[in-house]
């Protein structure tokens, strides 16, 4: 799952990020609105962790329109739905209610626990995806985001950290196939070195806790749990 948290305070950013990363997600992190607008209008992420109180940088559209809140409008103009939970010191009403009605999906005041931090973004995940199960389940096995634990057949599974990164970006779309270069955007943040063959890997690995034909793969294209949807095309770039 990648994460872009957006904050400028040195200190709270860093201690994020890495506890994120303990928790398995793929998380890259900018420091003002115009970093923020310009990674948000070029690439993609799962969420967005948005602080409100940002230093405008250089983005014209950021400086207009002040802070997190400029950010957060301009990613709702281009009609994009990517999931930002709002994370800002800023307690009063008014504050949460311009940040809901600016296109927020959920509003978090510091200072905040992990756990709680955590639980909000599987709930935001979940709604955007659709899901009112929090359980992911597909042949005989059973993935809980919550508590990281996997089952086969009702026997626990152990799994790493980035075995489960893959895993549960399978078990989130039955049927879809991801190439190697969209399961690494899952599993790396900026900045960390990504090994030519990890995918291969970590799909080898699944595959030999959960059994051999549990994730298929498309050559050229990418792998998959349960029925392809559809035709596929292959991907400009990476493979399986």
């Amino acid at each position: 799952m990648r994460l872009l948290l957006v904050e400028d305070d040195p200190m709270i950013g860093e201690s994020l990020r890495n506890a994120l990363r303990l928790e398995g997600f793929a998380v890259d992190w900018v420091r003002d609105a115009s970093a923020a607008d310009g990674t948000l209008a070029s690439e993609r992420f799962d969420l967005v962790l948005l602080d409100l109180g940002l230093p405008p940088g250089r983005s014209p559209v950021a400086a207009a329109d002040a802070g997190g809140l400029g950010v957060l409008r301009a990613l709702r103009a281009r009609h994009d739905s990517t999931p930002v939970i709002v994370l800002t010191a800023r307690d009063g009403v008014g504050d949460r209610v311009a940040g809901l009605d600016a296109g927020a999906d959920d509003y978090l005041v510091k200072p905040f626990e992990l756990d709680e931090l955590s639980a909000r973004i599987r709930a935001v995940l979940r709604r955007h995806s659709g899901r009112a199960q929090p359980l992911l389940s597909h042949g005989g096995v059973t993935l809980d985001p919550a508590t990281r634990q996997v089952t086969r057949q009702g026997v626990p599974v152990l799994l790493s950290a980035r075995e489960f990164a893959v895993l549960e970006a399978l078990m989130l779309r039955p049927g879809a196939l991801l190439s190697r270069a969209q399961l690494e955007d899952r599993l790396y943040g900026w900045g960390e070195e990504i090994e030519s063959n990890a995918v291969s890997v970590y799909i080898h690995q699944l595959r030999r806790k959960l059994g051999a034909d549990f994730i298929q793969n498309m050559r050229g294209v990418g792998y998959y749990v349960g029925t392809p949807a559809g035709p596929a095309t292959p991907p400009q770039a990476g493979g399986a």
